[in-house]
């Protein structure tokens, strides 16, 4: 080799010093590390918090704040100066309002911040199989290091860059790094050639996808060194996505400014009219005018909408990652309440993935069957057993391994004595897997999968009928039944070029398997529930229809209208008889990715949100294109994980459910936050119009309306993003895709609530009913107002028109938050007189203002019986557009 040059030579010429059969020791495993360094990404470090301070002071709606602030203190100096009174506290109050807030806003970015942390440290779970002190196992890829010896096969995803030692029908996708749809051919490498020689066709790169055949690898880069790595530092990994949603409410919240900065410059003129009529025109008042017109914009603004989203997502998906569904991309949040059609896999997801061998036939005609069947279950397979015989790789093949094992017979030397020379991996397509081995006198073909393929690859035998009965015996049991066969091929044949078809062609039956994969426990609940949440189940299996349709019954799906049918038949249809029959289809048996994604885009077609379930390097596409990808975290490739918006780490269609149900709740609670800021928006606004329309002051100073600002904004509003899923929340309707977040009841609650607190704080402000005395007028309208909005949180609570005291206790975060905004209140109102503009109020006039308060929650409970009793739903879905 060429002299050593680069960090790479050396790391290659570490890593050659690895033996191929028995990987690094753990001792060389340290060493490497040590040397070369983890197989992860450096991470850009966190901002500073001058840099967050700095940059949350350029939001528009502090700087209106400032600006006000800095005018509220050159008044006061001006006053002082002249006139040698001023109300310093006041400004103070404003500066500590503003600084509050934004301590309030980062203090909630930082808490999403490390929830998306902890998120992304739990999706960096790709499992590799590797060769590490003569054994095979299974590391996660983080700990990879220079030298390792990979194992990879169809479906995996590069963990590191590799050089491939050894390859069979090797394809790799490579599109992420250079852009190439096409799947790359991969050979051998010459490891004998200098590293700046090494033609990318026997290189393997880190975040690539194997997308045929299998492959032995040897890690030549870790982390930053990958080519991948090396990428990954040019480009800004702080990049911020919004869904759907975020967009729409981002569109809501700028109606609202836009309403807000409206509704304060007609109260600002109309103030300066009536300054003229009076003759009160004064630097002072206008200034004041002014600054109670920017402050009513902040206040009427919902800034902290997207911090509130952003938390609420952050926390419920860490929620949800608990319950065994990890949602990789946000818009899944959303879309998953949405949905009202599952196509579900049954193998893992409605079964357990425990495959067991329960019987077996071996052709008695044939004196080598049993060899051959172990021979076959050995060669023809890719998956391994741990130690106690835990699988590390296909299900199937390992349930084979481990009944090979029962017949006292070890695969691993006859994996060491036969050299493959070609193998034709397993696809949906062709039901079946080939593979080519030669032994030192002998040069043999063995097949294994359907049973319909294995059976149409052999020679005519004469016990065939029989043997179809047996099998179909079998699979009206639900067993899944694998089929085996092989044949010799003469020693002089030429092995360079192979078709698959002369291979598998007059081959000799050697007998079947029956495996059992029995039901998951939970799997008959689950789909009742998504019955009662108005969810249809499609089941889409690669098992053979007679097998399909007894877990179909096992299931209570198939009556006398459902539809179980065979791909090939779909395949046959016109879209418009596809369409025809479309509802009823309950079970689509030896289902391939082309009729996954036909199914899909038909069902799509009719307006339906389709969440799909894959596991396969073939199901990525339908995955992509359902409305909501799920793949398997267990017996998942990396591909479908890839395409997939959500990963089940149990494989459990309850743990679909179970997803349905948060997103349905994360959406409500987005739903009752908005109810609470548009209320307290509505209300805020109105009460300083009419005041300034009568010819008044703003009835509320700058501060007050900053600590309004604060309860809109902060603590008690984010508790309304945290509300617990609603118990009854899979007794309503899926929502459609295209509806609006207001629906028609809540924009009767926002309107009602709005309106009712503004007149009942306007009859305070007019006649002053509480009875309160001259100095506490103001006072006691800033309190009520506060204590309206507070008792109106409990009314946002409720979305389903039920009585909010049913369910009162269920979110003692939020009653928390309530007694402790109250007791702000009382500090505010009996301390805080300099700078609040506030007078002690007296116990009785606490207790009326409370009792008023409360009426908000009467006044809800009885909206609320009034569309229940002009509604035929629970939850009626009637959306208006904003």
């Amino acid at each position: 080799m060429n002299p050593i040059k680069t960090p790479q030579d050396i790391a290659l010429q570490t890593a050659l010093k690895t033996d191929s059969d028995f990987g690094l020791t753990q001792a060389q495993v340290e060493s490497n590390r040590t040397k070369f360094g983890n197989n992860t990404f450096s991470k850009t470090p966190p901002p500073t918090l001058l840099n967050e301070l700095i940059e949350a002071f350029k939001e528009p709606m502090v700087l209106l704040l400032l600006f006000a602030a800095l005018l509220a203190l050159g008044i006061n100096t001006y006053e002082f100066l002249a006139h040698g009174n001023a109300n310093f506290l006041e400004c103070v109050g404003i500066f500590i309002a503003i600084f509050l807030s934004i301590a309030i806003t980062l203090t909630m970015e930082r808490r999403s911040q490390k929830a998306f942390e902890t998120l992304n440290a739990i999706t960096q779970g790709n499992k590799v199989r590797l060769l590490r002190n003569g054994e095979i196992t299974q590391i996660l890829q983080d700990e990879v290091v220079v030298g390792d010896i990979i194992l990879l096969e169809s479906g995996d995803k590069i963990p590191s860059d590799c050089v491939i030692l050894h390859a069979q029908s090797l394809l790799c996708d490579e599109s992420s790094l250079t852009g190439e749809s096409v799947p790359s051919l991969k050979s051998e490498a010459n490891l004998n050639t200098p590293l700046d020689e090494i033609p990318n066709s026997v290189m393997l790169y880190r975040g690539c996808f194997i997308t045929q055949g299998n492959a032995k690898a040897l890690c030549i880069a870790t982390g930053d060194n990958t080519e991948f790595g090396k990428i990954a530092a040019a480009l800004d990994s702080k990049q911020k996505s919004t869904t759907p949603l975020q967009e729409k409410l981002k569109t809501l919240s700028g109606k609202i400014t836009l309403f807000g900065a409206s509704a304060a410059m007609l109260a600002f003129f109309i103030q300066i009219g009536f300054f003229i009529f009076r003759g009160e025109v004064a630097f002072s008042n206008i200034a004041q005018a002014f600054i109670s017109s920017i402050v009513l914009i902040v206040a009427s603004v919902p800034e902290g909408l997207p911090t509130i989203v952003a938390i609420s997502l952050a926390l419920n998906i860490i929620k949800m990652s608990k319950q065994n569904a990890l949602v990789k991309k946000l818009i899944a949040c959303e879309t998953i309440g949405c949905v009202n059609i599952i196509c579900s896999d049954k193998t893992g997801t409605l079964t357990q993935n425990k495959m067991s061998v329960e019987h077996c036939y071996l052709e008695q005609e044939n004196p080598k069957a049993t060899q051959h069947f172990l021979e076959n279950c050995a060669l023809n397979s890719t998956a391994n057993l741990g130690s106690n015989d835990t699988f590390i790789g296909n299900p199937t093949e390992c349930a084979l391994l481990v009944y090979a094992k029962k017949l006292e017979f070890d695969y691993k030397p006859l994996r060491k004595k036969a050299e493959i020379l070609h193998s034709f991996p397993f696809a949906s397509q062709t039901k079946n897997m080939t593979t080519l081995a030669r032994f030192d006198n002998q040069l043999m073909c063995y097949s294994k999968g359907s049973p319909e393929k294995i059976l149409t690859q052999c020679k005519a035998f004469a016990n065939l009928d029989s043997i179809k009965e047996q099998i179909k015996s079998y699979q009206v049991k639900a067993y899944r039944v694998i089929a085996f066969a092989q044949k010799e091929i003469p020693l002089n044949a030429n092995t360079t070029k192979i078709e698959r078809e002369k291979l598998e062609s007059q081959m000799e039956f050697c007998g079947f398997v029956a495996i059992a994969d029995p039901l998951r426990e939970d799997a008959y609940e689950a789909i009742m529930e998504c019955k009662r949440a108005g969810i249809a189940l499609k089941i889409l299996t690669g098992d053979n229809l007679e097998t399909a349709k007894a877990i179909g019954n096992q299931l209570h799906l198939l009556n006398e209208h459902s539809i179980a049918i065979e791909a090939q038949v779909i395949e046959k249809l016109s879209q418009k008889e596809l369409l025809k029959i479309l509802p009823d289809i309950t079970i689509i048996a030896r289902s391939t990715p082309s009729v996954k994604m036909q199914i899909v885009n038909a069902l799509k077609a009719q307006g339906n949100v389709v969440a799909l379930t894959g596991d396969g390097i073939n199901d990525a596409p339908a995955l992509k294109h359902s409305d909501v990808g799920i793949a398997m975290g267990i017996c998942g490739t990396e591909v479908s994980k890839e395409a997939s918006d959500i990963i089940l780490l149990n494989d459990s269609f309850a743990t679909i459910v179970k997803a349905i149900e948060w997103g349905r709740g994360i959406y409500q609670n987005f739903q009752r936050f908005i109810q609470f800021q548009l209320t307290v928006n509505l209300s805020s606004v109105l009460i300083v119009l009419a005041a300034v329309v009568c010819g008044f002051t703003a009835p509320f100073s700058a501060l007050q309306l900053l600590w309004v600002n604060l309860i809109m904004d902060g603590p008690p509003a984010l508790t309304l993003g945290l509300e617990p899923v609603c118990k009854n929340v899979l007794d309503q309707k899926p929502t459609k895709r295209d509806s609006n977040i207001i629906t028609r009841n809540m924009l009767v609650l926002i309107l009602s609530s709005g309106i009712f607190i503004a007149i009942m704080c306007l009859l305070q402000y007019f006649t002053n009913f509480l009875g309160a005395s001259e100095e506490q007028k103001g006072t006691a309208l800033f309190t009520l107002f506060v204590i309206f909005q507070l008792f109106n949180a409990f009314n946002a609570r409720e979305l389903n028109n039920h009585s909010i005291f049913s369910n009162l206790l269920g979110n003692r975060l939020m009653l928390g938050t309530f007694v402790l905004t109250f007791a702000l209140q009382v500090l505010i109102v009996e301390f805080g007189g300099s700078a609040f503009q506030t007078q002690p109020l007296e116990f009785i006039l606490w207790c009326k203002i409370i009792c008023v308060g409360f009426s908000v929650i009467l006044l809800g409970e009885i909206t609320r019986l009034f569309l229940r009793k002009n509604s035929k739903d629970i939850y009626k879905n009637n959306f208006i557009n904003l």
